[in-house]
């Protein structure tokens, strides 16, 4: 969940490293850090906080080395200090090391290492990785990270620099990302290409258990044994200005007002309207298994997991599989029996949550087809699945998801129609569901054009400590991504429930100080949900409706009330749940908290 760059070329590299910083700081930042090195010393400077606190220390200092290493924090051992941010050194002070991952035999290294006469000066695991380092070092750093390696157990995506062998950066992986970036005459490092895009487009994934060493001109790629591995490099279609803010406050409000081109994005070129089906061009080589299938499971966690939750409804109601949703962190401990009629379709923004991408192995041990839908094209997840989708919904700087979400859920709609008109879904019924993801992109259009209304009704609302969010059908699913992002940005204390479930237990909460948003589509739940409304302003809770455009009922029994445009049953939750994205951020900004960097949260988890 850190994040880490590293530079060697020509320039100087502690701008290019703070640069990075901040490009990735959406990943952890509970302190940043940078060192600079070459043959006579190093320099180095940390900070708790945030990276722009690094960039005041910095400012103004005669950083001309051309060759380092920078790391902003997500702490998991060792509390935000000075002293445990990165990247740490050994006692000699001529070893850095930044460190993504855990080392989970840290205690056991340490205690070996302090028997040798080695004094630690931090409470984190990652030091132990450099104290090592220092400890196998003769001729080249490479073959010191080599030694060190051995002796790990965890998780880790590392850089390694050192005054002793300058001009080159050491990295290597497993179970975290590394990706190397290639320039003219110099070379990057980086656990996210938002890093390296504003110097180079052409990247190199780094697999499990490989090492990378690299210099101003070159790069080699080396297997954890020593042996040399050839790797191409591949180009990445983001561009920097896809991550700039252009115009607004925070990087959570933009992506929200992305999605009318986030949608556009998922469709475009991936539907026939005229013969009601979709073409998605990463599943054709599977398509005779998928064929066959007869069970889907969907492992996500998150953001990713409520848009699981809807796709569940969506593959029911269009395929004739058997459909499950599990929490990737949960999947690997159930005695599921899996064989080639199953598969299993991992959802993850970053391709790189570390639970669904062990739940994916898991799955490929067991027999079953895996499929991913990630947005990171060349991730882990792309990489070791059968087959997959991309989001093409370019990069989501906001830690609290939004675009990505709706994108996934486009998506998932667009996989089930494919298999479903080889089943049961007729010629119409596919038609339907393609004509109404083309007016999607205009009718978020024309809920974004009433965002006062939601800024109003935040102002109230968020003065609230607690807030209930409900629904039924995929509108259970809306509520929990509704109640997650209020909690996640705004710090209310929220939570989403299937309606259905509030005699069973929340109704013993509801007060004149609790209110309820209760989520109204119009299928076979709405006089049931009605009921649940009335249920709750019978007990002065205070109740906030969303509802569709041709609702007559609900601003009889609600106190406010926000109408979506009506749409394809299947799609209404991608409408309804922008104004609860929408919701969330006023409620965040009203009370003054970090939108874009919300506490104890990064952007991709990759430790467990």
């Amino acid at each position: 969940m850190c994040g880490i760059i590293g530079y060697v070329g020509g320039r100087k590299a502690a701008p290019i490293l703070l640069n990075g910083l901040k490009r990735l700081e959406y990943r952890g930042y509970d302190s940043a850090g940078l060192v600079t090195v070459n043959k006579t010393g190093a320099r180095r400077y940390r900070v708790v906080g945030r990276v722009q606190n690094l960039d005041k220390l910095v400012k103004g200092l005669d950083l001309s080395m051309p060759c380092g290493i920078a790391h902003t924090r997500w702490a998991t051992h060792g509390k935000p200090t000075e002293a445990n941010a990165h990247p740490h050194t050994d006692d000699t002070q001529q070893f850095y090391v930044a460190h993504n991952g855990i080392i989970e035999n840290h205690e056991k290294l340490r205690t070996q290492l302090e028997a040798e006469g080695v004094h630690f000066r931090t409470e984190t695991d990652t030091e132990v990785i450099v104290q090592l380092i220092a400890k196998f070092f003769e001729t080249n750093l490479e073959t010191a990270v080599e030694d060190a390696l051995k002796h790990l157990e965890g998780t880790f995506g590392i850089a390694a620099v050192s005054s002793a062998d300058p001009m080159k950066i050491v990295a290597a992986r497993r179970g975290s990302p590394v990706i190397i970036g290639v320039g003219k005459d110099e070379m990057f490092v980086a656990s996210d290409v938002s890093a390296l895009v504003q110097y180079t487009d052409q990247v190199i994934y780094m697999e499990d258990n490989e090492l990378a060493v690299l210099t101003p001109g070159e790069y080699q790629m080396l297997s954890f044994d020593h042996k040399p591995i050839q790797r191409e490099t591949l180009q990445i279609d983001w561009k920097v200005e896809d991550e700039g803010l252009k115009g607004f406050p925070h990087f959570m409000l933009k992506e929200i007002y992305d999605q009318p081109e986030t949608v556009r994005n998922a469709c475009r070129g991936r539907m026939i309207v005229s013969e009601g089906v979709s073409v998605l061009g990463g599943l054709q080589s599977k398509m005779e298994e998928i064929k066959n299938l007869r069970k889907l499971i969907i492992v996500s966690c998150g953001t990713s997991y409520h848009a699981g939750l809807i796709g569940r409804y969506i593959f029911e109601n269009l395929t004739d599989l058997n459909i499950e949703v599990e929490l990737a962190s949960e999947f690997r401990y159930r005695r599921l029996r899996l064989d080639e009629t199953t598969a299993v379709l991992a959802i993850s923004q970053s391709g790189e949550t570390i639970d669904t991408l062990a739940a994916i192995r898991e799955a490929r041990r067991k027999g079953a087809l895996t499929i991913g839908l990630v947005n990171v094209v060349g991730s882990t997840i792309a990489r070791e699945t059968d087959c997959g989708v991309y989001c093409h919904a370019g990069p989501e700087i906001g830690v609290a998801s939004t675009k990505i979400f709706v994108s996934q859920l486009v998506i998932l709609n667009l996989m089930a129609l494919l298999i479903g008109r080889y089943q049961s879904v007729s010629l119409n019924e596919g038609v339907a569901v393609i004509k109404a993801l083309q007016n999607l992109p205009d009718q978020i259009s024309d809920i974004l054009a009433q965002a006062s209304q939601l800024e109003e009704l935040a102002k109230t609302y968020q003065k609230y400590p607690n807030c209930l969010f409900i629904g039924r059908q995929m509108h259970t699913a809306v509520a929990l991504e509704g109640a997650l992002k209020l909690k996640e940005i705004s710090y209310i204390h929220a939570e989403g429930y299937a309606a259905g479930e509030m005699k069973h237990g929340p109704i013993s909460l509801i007060d004149e100080n609790f209110p309820t948003i209760a989520l109204l589509s119009n299928d076979a739940s709405y006089d049931k949900m009605i009921n649940n409304i009335q249920e709750i302003r019978a007990r002065s809770g205070p109740v906030f409706a969303i509802t569709y455009t041709g609702d007559a009922q609900a601003e009889k029994v609600a106190d406010d009330i926000f109408r979506v445009p009506e749409t394809h049953e299947l799609l209404q939750p991608i409408l309804s749940v922008i104004p609860l994205q929408l919701f969330a951020y006023y409620c965040a900004r009203f009370r003054g908290t970090e939108i874009d960097k919300p506490r104890n949260l990064a952007k991709s988890v990759t430790v467990e």
